[in-house]
């Protein structure tokens, strides 16, 4: 993520980046060391997407303060 936002691992701490989905689930999180996407916790698949065969889960990277 610090990458693609082409941001300095400092910034994306020091600005507070998060991770939200719209259901305000916290599945995903930003590795604080290395700026990369990282999953909160174990992710249940049947349960997340039961009787769907395409499993997507959006979300998205706000970074607080000027850009």
């Amino acid at each position: 993520v610090a990458k693609d936002l082409a941001l300095q691992l400092a910034a994306l701490r020091d600005r507070g980046a998060r991770v939200v989905s719209a259901d305000r689930t916290q599945y995903f999180a930003l590795h604080a060391n290395s700026g990369q996407l990282v999953t909160a916790e174990r992710l249940d698949r049947e349960q997340l997407c039961e009787g769907v065969q395409r499993c997507v889960l959006r979300c998205e990277v706000i970074v607080e303060g000027e850009m």
